[in-house]
């Protein structure tokens, strides 16, 4: 399936295994990458309104600017793992996305929260899916679904451990120096980990054997790639579903709030949340196994129906179990598109080629949110966005069943 014919035998599965170690430095800077960075833009957009009495409007487009040129910078995360080191990777995102914590409490002026926005997405870019994705990569092939899964793990507990703590910091202490004490919490529990626990990995791959061999550059890589029917259904496809679970998720609450109340709103948010994590850690146990083609276009179908569910039944313990179907996949949608890259292409390319899917993804998903808003507001309601979902859903499941014809893979004639 993969050329890696200098490849080591290490056994994955073995506690000892050091790749063990790197998932969990992973698990704790996607704790912070998503608590300051993701799940974060929510407490920023509430404290900066109520503080500077700012457009919601205005705040919200620094978010979607945050989106958009994170996405360019992710472009070229696996450049940067391969030629400075996954080591050097992570110390840097550790510290732009602090210093962008203090940047975002230091904000006055509406110029200085796309300046902060702007630090933020360096920050976004060196602490999220593709870091994590290419630093994982390095150490695990055959428990690489695993290893990925364990450690995102880290994103949910980012929102439901980390939101609050900081929440409850700005209550006590101001905004201000909540975001210094979440950067210098960063600093103090990070850098020492990154430092201690990540060295040189193995050549798991035979990278520098395929470079002398046949030298391709990443730009090369990235134009045939786009060329490619099995990398873009791929991409497409969970495009697509990343914009319909990322819409739905921001306006759930504004959703359900006058169909059964803010409370058990709340509540089903949690539940959705709770089984993103409970899905993740079970599918970790198989997902390695599994056609993952045919577990995401599944996993596709099964929040659409989810949704349809939530459009036309009222009832409150429904709409919470149909909120707990919907999250089951949540986390899972972002570890597949990694084991199919890892399935369908050379390993040498596996840094660019999910590199470039999660930022045409995030791209796609920044805008899922305004849309969603826009269709309720022209609407009068959320049946005829919820609906846009589902379709998207539908039609997500059956392009990610299209699979590549050829044989060939990027470096070998591509």
């Amino acid at each position: 399936m993969l050329d890696n014919p200098q490849q080591p035998t290490i056994d994955e599965s073995s506690l000892r295994y050091e790749g063990w170690r790197i998932v969990a430095v992973c698990f704790l800077l996607a704790t912070f990458g998503w608590g300051l960075g993701f799940y974060g833009q929510s407490v920023y957009v509430a404290e900066l309104q109520r503080a500077r009495g700012w457009p919601t409007t205005l705040i919200s487009a620094g978010t979607t600017f945050f989106y958009l040129f994170g996405a360019l910078l992710v472009v070229f995360v696996g450049e940067a793992v391969r030629k400075y080191g996954p080591r050097l990777c992570l110390i840097a995102g550790t510290l732009a996305m602090a210093a962008a914590a203090v940047a975002i409490g230091a904000v006055r002026e509406p110029w200085q929260l796309y300046l902060a926005s702007a630090v933020l997405a360096f920050g976004w870019a060196g602490t999220s899916l593709a870091m994590i994705t290419n630093t994982i990569s390095l150490w695990f092939d055959r428990k690489r679904g695993m290893a990925i899964s364990l450690a995102l793990n880290g994103a949910s507990f980012g929102g439901i451990v980390g939101v609050p703590l900081l929440v409850t910091l700005i209550g006590h202490i101001g905004f201000a120096s909540a975001m210094h004490a979440a950067a210098g919490a960063m600093l103090v529990l990070l850098l020492p980990v990154i430092l201690l626990l990540v060295g040189r990995p193995p050549d798991r791959h035979g990278w520098h054997a395929t470079a002398k061999a046949k030298p391709q550059s990443s730009t090369q890589i990235r134009a045939w790639a786009l060329r490619d029917v099995g990398f873009l259904t791929v991409t497409i496809a969970f495009a697509l579903v990343l914009f319909a679970q990322v819409g739905f998720i921001v306006h759930l609450i504004s959703f359900l709030d006058p169909v059964i109340g803010r409370e058990r709103a709340a509540v089903a948010v949690a539940v959705l949340t709770a089984m993103a994590v409970v899905g993740r850690v079970l599918f970790s146990l198989v997902i390695d196994r599994l056609d993952q083609r045919l577990a995401s276009a599944l996993s596709f179908l099964s929040q659409a129906a989810a949704l349809l569910v939530v459009i036309n039944l009222h009832d409150d313990y429904v709409l919470i179990a149909a909120c707990a179907v919907f999250g089951f996949s949540v986390g899972n949608l972002i570890t597949l598109p990694s084991l199919i890259v890892q399935q369908e292409f050379d390993s040498s390319a596996f840094g660019v080629l999910i590199s470039l899917n999660t930022a045409i993804n995030q791209v796609t998903y920044a805008f899922g949110p305004g849309v969603v808003g826009a269709l309720r507001d022209w609407s009068g309601g959320y049946a005829l966005p919820f609906y846009l979902c589902i379709a998207l859903e539908v039609m997500a499941a059956a392009l990610i069943m299209v699979r590549r014809r050829e044989s060939r893979r990027v470096g070998k004639g591509a």
